[in-house]
């Protein structure tokens, strides 16, 4: 059965937030990167699950600003198949200071990682999860300017 799911694109000056990963992925093993977002529990909508999400893991407030695209991802990593289905937002920091932060600590249980800003230019050059998420990106005018 697929798992709900909901990203949060933040963005700033052609720059996108970016929670980088090292581990197991589609394309073997490595970094990857996703933006920040989490699991849909029963009986929430994918707007409180981004705010949740953004509060329990970065303890940050944020405003949902645009609903971009819902993206199915399938997927195998190793014998093992993936499959979600994604809301993605465009959401803004609250607090317009945070902007001038250079990454972010992301906490989730005993996971411990960062988000960092991250090129639009250069995403061609990363591995991105969910994978269709780049083009979406790239082809919505909106935020091809970040």
């Amino acid at each position: 059965m697929p798992t709900a799911n909901v990203l949060g694109l933040v963005l700033k000056n052609n720059h996108i937030l970016l929670e980088k990963f090292n581990g197991a992925h589609s394309l073997g093993e490595g970094v990857y990167y996703r933006p920040i977002g989490g699991k849909i529990e029963h009986g929430e909508s994918s707007q409180a699950t981004l705010i949740r999400e953004f509060k329990e893991e970065v303890d940050i407030e944020i405003i949902i600003d645009t609903y971009i695209s819902c993206v199915e991802n399938i997927f195998n990593i190793g014998n093992e198949i993936g499959h979600e289905i994604t809301q993605v937002y465009v959401v803004k920091f609250k607090d317009e200071n945070l902007y001038d932060k250079p990454w972010f600590e992301v906490i989730e249980g005993e996971r411990v990682s960062i988000a960092e800003w991250i090129p639009l230019k250069e995403l061609e050059k990363v591995y991105m999860y969910p994978i269709k998420l780049k083009e979406i990106i790239f082809h919505n005018p909106f935020l091809a300017e970040g």
